[in-house]
């Protein structure tokens, strides 16, 4: 009965596992197929992505998407990060109201949130462009760091911080070099949470952008109502793109750490 069991456990993870990655490989194959069809492969060709790197606009869409989602990373990680350090020393009612608050972005429907900017930004007098976009990406990725590094911060030693203040450490000091070393695995998981929230997003960017500045799931979507294979050359860059931070992030740590044995 039990290598029954152990054969169906098996076989649900390997079907779960193809029913997530095979779109991704069909993508990947497709992208160098050398004719216009989706569905047969003809023949390996680079044809899609020369015709990719030749777009312009298509080029645009990439620089965007990287600057807005590193520039809203970078942001709302260190503003999530000082506002769950803020919130860990506040009163409990305060922190409870706050967390209640924190949890509207990431609770609502994408649509209604879409919806809320850009009225917020029309009732501004602010034009749609580059700057409502970041805007709108920092204010969507901060939630997920803060849900992110406010349970490291519950795990931590609250005597800690005091204890440095008192061996002469400043404020900054005990921050940088006493809560932020011993918080960093919940810092990093909730900057990759926003760096792949930001890269990923469609619905709000496609209601606060304007004035040319597509990200690259906007083009993707223009793209989508003809048939253009380009689509699955630039679908393979972003898979890259993301794969390649994955990468350093979870090698870097242990280079790190085979260098401080070493020393």
């Amino acid at each position: 009965m039990e290598p029954r069991k152990s054969f169906w456990k098996k076989a649900l993870l390997w079907l779960t596992a193809l029913f997530f990655y095979l779109p991704i490989v069909y993508i990947i194959v497709f992208s160098f197929n050398d004719s216009r069809s989706l569905t047969k492969f003809s023949g390996f060709s680079l044809r899609w992505y020369e015709k990719m790197f030749s777009d312009s606009s298509m080029m645009e869409s990439v620089v965007y998407t990287i600057v807005i989602a590193v520039l809203a990373t970078i942001i709302s990680t260190i503003a999530g990060t000082l506002a769950a350090i803020g919130l860990s020393r506040s009163r409990r009612m305060l922190r409870s109201v706050v967390e209640q608050v924190n949890n509207l972005p990431v609770m609502n429907p994408e649509i209604v949130t879409a919806i809320g900017l850009l009225m917020f930004f029309s009732a501004l007098g602010i034009d749609k462009g580059f700057l409502t976009l970041l805007l709108a990406h920092i204010m969507f990725c901060t939630p997920y760091v803060m849900l992110s590094v406010s349970p490291k911060l519950r795990s931590l030693d609250p005597n800690l911080a005091d204890a440095a203040l008192d061996l002469g450490a400043t404020p900054l000091q005990a921050l940088t070099k006493v809560i932020v070393p011993q918080i960093m695995p919940g810092i990093v998981s909730g900057a990759l949470i926003a760096f792949t929230m930001s890269f990923d997003d469609f619905i709000i960017s496609y209601f606060v952008t304007g004035n040319g500045v597509n990200n690259i799931s906007i083009m993707v979507y223009t793209m989508s109502k003809r048939v253009n294979p380009s689509i699955n050359a630039l679908s393979t860059l972003v898979i890259a793109i993301i794969t390649v931070v994955l990468l350093i992030v979870n090698i870097a740590p242990i280079l790190k750490e085979k260098r401080r044995k070493k020393v």
